[in-house]
């Protein structure tokens, strides 16, 4: 069994959907951020990072738990213990881990820089707003032009589009209209009818 801690950000709903894509058996433990309970000392023993999500496998390696954080590190896990959704050959296997950092290193913070300074920043800074803003939509248009030549991120459907599809829900917040990425909105539409991402969307 597996604990999962988590929260409705995109960074929680990125394992929820893989475990739901694995069918792998889990309880959802809901860490509510806007109450600081990332902060407890209770949570912070199982993640010393003070972020969601994190897993406790209680079958892990040599049959004792294991902790794991960081959402890239739970994917990359969750896909090794059940041969599923990373490739074993060496050329897949890196198409999927330099997408999975793709979104690690890009998407993830300068998305969440973009949903901070356009809505929750106390006050309006336009400079902030126009920078995040912008690289915004060049990520966009990195993962648009990729998509014009496959089908999914690494040709094959992998953790990599777990990690970068839930980012994309907020795109009106970014100021984005996917008319303007027809490749993405045709992989985002198609991810999302998958019926594994909609039950992974409703956790916690």
């Amino acid at each position: 069994m597996i604990d999962l801690y988590t929260w409705g950000t995109p960074n929680g709903r990125k394992v929820s959907i893989m475990l739901e894509e694995t069918a792998l058996p889990y309880i959802a433990h809901p860490i509510d951020i806007t109450k600081g309970e990332q902060c407890t000392p209770d949570y912070l023993a199982i993640n010393p990072n003070g972020k969601i999500p994190a897993i406790i496998d209680q079958d892990g390696p040599d049959r004792r738990p294991i902790t794991v954080f960081e959402s890239g590190a739970i994917l990359i896990y969750l896909a090794e213990k059940t041969g599923c959704f990373l490739p074993a050959d060496a050329r897949r296997r890196m198409a999927v881990l330099q997408w999975l950092m793709f979104q690690m290193g890009g998407v993830g913070p300068m998305f969440g820089q973009t949903h901070h300074f356009r809505h929750f920043a106390p006050e309006k800074v336009p400079y902030a707003i126009e920078r995040y803003t912008k690289e915004t939509r060049r990520l966009y248009g990195v993962l648009d032009r990729r998509l014009a030549e496959v089908e999914y991120v690494a040709e094959d459907y992998s953790i990599a589009d777990m990690a970068i599809w839930p980012w994309c829900l907020l795109q009106e917040w970014q100021g984005i209209d996917l008319a303007d990425f027809p490749n993405v909105r045709r992989w985002y539409e198609a991810i999302g009818a998958r019926p594994a991402v909609q039950k992974g969307m409703a956790v916690p």
